[in-house]
């Protein structure tokens, strides 16, 4: 094996010995020291002159080299943190070692033999300092992460020095209140530092290790067993760092205050090098890997605000182990929860800013790795989802959503961002004040190929579902129910629905209730039932004002006929099968009038041949995710999750819920059930039966949209007669001032369904996570042509 891993100093040690089964010892110094030798190297230059093929050649070869070259590295570390890395050599030492490790660790970890390595102790490394004794020694891992740790608040290496004086006064690193060493203003620190690029550079660098080291997740396939916690961030956000506090507050407020844009200058970006940027993508990274917590096995980390002081203060609280998970749950100043929204909505909303001059304002690339950090502040911060809730911000941020998700709905690439997005909305959706919010008039004209429309942020919502619906990818599919079930969640709420969006959801009630697309899969069914919720909710609840929505189901009245009069014979499902194989496409585009897309939009593109992608673990289904709550009058919620969880055996809808409450669409299924609409009937497992069809037709919720075209029919028409109308306005002006009270069944309760933690759900949020950021991290490829065992990479 060719060896250039020490030529990078200008040396040529003989780097057969190194790869040689010879083992070279520790005490070697001379030797040793070559690979962090005092040359000025960059991280690309380490990955480099150490390529892969000759890692896996020591590690098979001469395993004694690479873990004392490991040991020797950390110890290095250690060293530069225990000295405060005053002189620039030194600084030099610590970055060198810094990338070595980076480069290695992904090696270290693939290797199941090695895997235990940095968790077994060296001898005469005592956790007292000067301990000899071994049972006393500290695990190599530990040693890493607490010099990592140091480091990133060693003065004058990552942060500003407090004293202006000669060096013989320098701060000693351990007297040090890294707490006074916060990074940014913002959570719990009102002082903002003088921006440092070396500094910025600097901490970028020891992030970057921090991450490779929690990336051993990465080498373990996946598994739903929750027990599976991740020894490196355990450590890393245990009370053993004494920096844990200052460390998250420092990410967070790094994260939130960034502000791409700087002062608009047009071109900036490209005058003008951003150190900040990096450094942000990386905080972000570290700071979503560790709140990587599965809260459905635990009491939830929410406290109830008697926390007082500071932002964040007991040293020892309740809760999670795991600090910074604990932290952010107990975050409850009004103007923190302001700061963090702002900068995460100004960050989301960053690719969406529109200029006159092409390319002219920085776009950020770290979106995904933001709305998983939002998904965790709403999740483990139930007061900042209320703040959230509160005012219509929460608009500042669905709209980005709303735009990621319409411009990434064609391209495989981007399911896992298609997925993180409709979770944010099916939480969100899970309280009333979203749909509240809804109802606020939309007047900012982002550009999105979707038709042109006056009307709410409620309208931008349904017109965008229904195009990732009717054109989006196919690996879509499961997403379906969660979609129609935040518009389920938002109906009883909102005030008045746009011409477009109501016939959006009439074209959609027609496509799913074909006979061919009822009858070819065993959940299609569930589909409709949603939408006739969200019908009933409105006509229920909201019917003033909502005359688009009812003029719109009065011309469509035959859909809810024939539904009606769904044929249950053998002959007939066979031949409503038979339509199928006619239809290229699971749901036609025909009548949905789509109109003009708005200016200056761009189509939405599928991924480029080649572009790499990682894969997902399967979510689990809608009745898994969400549990059912009822909304009583005042306002509160009730749960109702007992009777939902009735299983039948052969994934058949449980019986009514309560007297008069026709099934709400999501029955329990099994895994197997949840198919491809167009596989389940070729594949020959499963055929509709008459039965099958009888069992779920005669709970379809259809009595109070029957009344409502019942008493309204005929008076429309008969104004038609008279008056010779063919003018919309003029029925329209008619239905505005009509009513129905009175004439309708009793209002049903309504049905909330909130999302609800589960391991399934924390699985798949691990996998995105790390997908996410095994593609973002390719300068340089970190974890790149390594045996990753969480997902596999695949090309589009």
């Amino acid at each position: 094996i060719v060896g250039d891993w020490i030529l990078w100093n200008g040396s040529s040690t003989s780097i057969t010995t190194f790869v040689s089964s010879q083992p070279v010892e520790a005490t070697d110094d001379a030797f040793w020291d070559q690979f962090w030798a005092d040359t000025a190297t960059s991280v690309q230059d380490v990955f480099a002159l150490v390529p892969a093929a000759e890692i896996r050649a020591v590690r098979e070869e001469s395993p004694s080299n690479l873990a004392t070259l490991c040991y020797k590295a950390v110890e290095k570390l250690v060293q530069g943190a225990e000295s405060g890395c005053h002189t620039e050599k030194e600084r030099q030492i610590v970055l060198n070692c810094c990338r070595l490790l980076t480069r290695i660790l992904p090696y270290i970890f693939e290797d199941p033999d090695w895997r235990g390595f940095f968790w077994s102790t060296v001898p005469g490394a005592g956790r007292a300092g000067g301990d000899e004794d071994d049972e006393n020694a500290r695990p190599l891992a530990e040693s890493l992460l607490l010099a990592v740790t140091d480091l990133l608040f060693c003065p004058d290496f990552t942060v500003q020095s407090h004293r202006r004086s000669m060096v013989d006064t320098a701060e000693d690193i351990h007297s040090i209140d890294s707490c006074e060493y916060i990074w940014e203003a913002g959570v719990g620190f009102a002082h903002s530092p003088q921006p440092n690029y070396i500094h910025d550079l600097n901490r970028t660098e020891l992030l970057k290790l921090l991450l490779t080291c929690f990336s051993e997740a990465m080498y373990l396939p996946p598994s739903s067993d929750s027990s599976n916690t991740n020894p490196w961030v355990q450590f890393f956000c245990s009370t053993e760092n004494r920096h844990a506090l200052p460390l998250f507050t420092s990410l967070l407020n790094v994260v939130c205050a960034y502000d791409p844009v700087g002062y608009g200058i047009p071109y900036n970006h490209l005058l003008f090098s951003d150190y900040r940027e990096p450094l942000v993508e990386e905080a972000a990274q570290v700071l979503i890997v560790t709140l990587d917590y599965d809260s459905s096995t635990s009491s939830s980390p929410t406290v109830d605000g008697t926390t007082t002081g500071t932002a964040m203060d007991d040293v020892d609280p309740p809760g999670p182990d795991n600090l910074f998970v604990n932290y952010l749950s107990r975050i409850h100043r009004e103007e923190d929860f302001q700061f963090i929204l702002k900068g995460v909505a100004r960050l989301l909303s960053n690719p969406l800013v529109q200029t006159y001059l092409p390319n002219s304002a920085k776009k950020i690339q770290f979106h995904q790795e933001l709305l998983v950090l939002f998904w965790k502040l709403c999740d483990f911060n139930k007061k900042f989802l209320f703040f959230v809730l509160k005012s219509s911000d929460v608009l500042d941020i669905l709209v980005p959503i709303l735009y990621f998700l319409n411009d990434a709905r064609a391209d495989q690439s981007r399911v896992g961002l298609m997925h993180i997005g409709v979770f944010i909305l099916l939480l969100l959706s899970g309280e009333r004040n979203f749909g509240v919010r809804l109802n606020k008039p939309y007047s900012v004209r982002v550009p999105m190929d979707i038709p042109v429309f006056t009307g709410t942020h409620a309208d931008l919502l349904i017109i965008v579902f229904h195009k990732i619906i009717t054109s989006g990818h196919q690996r879509l599919q499961p997403l379906f129910d969660c979609l129609l079930t935040i518009v389920v969640n938002v109906s009883p709420y909102l005030k008045s629905l746009s011409m477009v969006a109501a016939n959006k959801l009439l074209h959609l009630l027609e496509a799913f209730s074909t006979t061919w697309f009822l009858f070819s899969a065993v959940q299609n069914h569930h589909l409709v039932f949603f939408l006739l919720e969200v019908f009933n909710n409105i006509i229920q609840y909201q019917f003033d004002g909502n005359s688009n929505l009812v003029y719109a189901v009065i011309r469509k009245r035959n859909v809810f006929h024939q539904l009606a009069n769904l044929p249950t014979d053998s002959q007939s499902i066979q031949k409503g099968l038979q339509r199928k194989k006619k239809t290229p496409e699971p749901i036609s585009r025909t009548n949905s009038q789509d109109g003009v897309s708005m200016e200056g939009s761009r189509p939405a593109a599928p991924a480029e041949p080649g572009t790499l992608k990682t894969s997902l673990v399967a979510t689990p289904g809608i009745d898994k995710l969400t549990e059912k709550s009822q909304v009583s009058e005042d306002g509160t919620m009730r749960s109702l999750e007992p009777e939902a969880s009735q299983l039948s055996p052969e994934g058949t809808p449980p019986t009514a819920l309560s007297d008069g409450e026709p099934w709400s669409a999501e029955a329990s299924h099994s895994r197997r059930d949840r198919r491809r609409l167009s596989s389940a009937s070729s594949s020959g497992q499963w055929t509709p039966s008459p039965d099958w069809v009888m069992s779920w037709k005669s709970k379809l919720p259809l009595q109070t949209i029957m009344r409502l075209l019942q008493v309204l029919v005929p008076q429309v028409e008969k104004i038609c007669i008279d008056k010779g109308l063919t003018d919309e306005s003029e029925i329209l002006k008619f239905l505005q001032h009509g009513t129905l009270v009175g004439l309708l069944p009793v209002p049903h309760p309504i049905l909330i369904r909130k999302y609800q933690a589960n391991s399934g759900t924390a699985m798949w949020f691990r996998t995105y996570m790390w997908g996410v950021i095994y593609l973002r991290n390719v300068d340089p490829p970190i974890w790149y042509d390594t045996d990753v065992k969480l997902f596999e990479i695949q090309r589009v």
